[in-house]
């Protein structure tokens, strides 16, 4: 007789967002693996995983937000201290991956700096890589092993279905690039679509201004749909223009809310009602706007962990989109 070892579950989690991991291991019924984490003077960090992860799955969690070169590095040394460790297996869980916008060369003797984060995750030891709403699914592309792209569709989706029942609603694509995932919502929801024409300076980082509406939007409810929102300054003035248009109302929802300044203050002047973000990133109290309305992401990536962990389908949990 062969004896069938059960390999246990450990999560743990960085600095950058421990919220969130300590929600999921809730939803799980189980409870974040103590690490030691610091800095030394000089800004490297310490890591010791405080209790034994041998022969054990390990999901180590970390958003790449805040100081996000310094989150990278932080979970590159755990997922190092948990194989040397002996963990079974490890997977870097990323709800937020670093550099994600740069997946391709957009112009000449530049980097693919998506590439070279999946690179180094690889390095240090990851034999699976976890994360929501990639900018690109190209990026699973990038990894020589089990890429898990899970997708915050059914949870705005049903948000939006539950904020806006009965109103004649619209989604609305910030850009050409979402206009698939857009449509992908306007089906769903059995509702009319517009896009938004943008035009972005190829001098200057996160500078863009929307130029053309294509689509009725008067005296309708506008949901403007992104997978990320950074200084706010395209989506603002997409927001703006659908008002110009005679929108009825303009909201807007997003998978990663980075809000870095001045995010918030543009958000606040802007024509948005309500911006709806996920929590796959901390967003900060202090400055906060009420415009921002924050959703829990966590039991997705919760059943995305247990799909994992029992060797469960994942797109089943996804009726397959998380594959386009």
């Amino acid at each position: 007789m062969v004896a069938v070892q059960k390999h246990s579950m450990q999560i743990i989690t960085g600095r950058t967002h421990p919220a969130l991991a300590e929600e999921v291991a809730r939803v799980l019924g189980t409870a974040v693996t103590p690490v030691e984490l610091k800095n030394f003077a000089n800004g490297e960090i310490y890591c010791k995983l405080t209790e034994s992860v041998r022969g054990d799955d390990v999901f180590i969690f970390q958003s790449h937000g805040g100081s996000i070169n310094d989150a990278i590095m932080e979970q590159l040394a755990m997922i190092d201290a948990a194989k040397r460790a002996s963990a079974h297996s490890i997977t870097a869980v990323c709800p937020s991956l670093g550099y994600a916008r740069q997946d391709r060369k957009a112009g000449g003797r530049e980097p693919i700096s998506a590439r070279l984060i999946v690179d180094l995750l690889s390095a240090a030891g990851a034999d699976r890589i976890m994360s929501v709403d990639l900018h690109s699914g190209q990026t699973q592309g990038f990894f020589n092993g089990p890429f898990d792209h899970i997708i915050a569709m059914p949870l705005l989706k049903k948000y939006v279905a539950d904020s806006f029942a009965g109103s004649d609603l619209v989604i609305v694509s910030p850009d050409a690039g979402r206009a698939k995932s857009a449509e992908r919502y306007s089906s769903a929801l059995n509702c009319g679509m517009a896009i938004i024409h943008k035009h972005r300076s190829a001098s200057k980082q996160n500078v863009a201004e929307a130029k053309y509406l294509i689509g009725d939007v008067k005296d309708k409810v506008c949901v403007i749909i992104d997978d990320m929102i950074d200084t706010a300054g395209t989506i603002c003035s997409a927001a703006d223009l659908l008002a110009e248009h005679g929108a009825k109302e303009v909201h807007g929802v997003t998978t990663h809310g980075i809000f870095s300044d001045p995010a918030l203050v543009r958000i606040e002047e802007s024509a948005f009602k309500t911006v709806a973000a996920t929590n796959t990133l901390p967003i900060e109290a202090t400055g906060k706007t009420e415009k921002v309305v924050t959703l829990s992401i966590a039991p997705l990536i919760a059943s995305a962990i247990e799909a994992v962990y029992s060797g469960d389908s994942l797109s089943a949990i996804f009726d397959g989109q998380n594959q386009m």
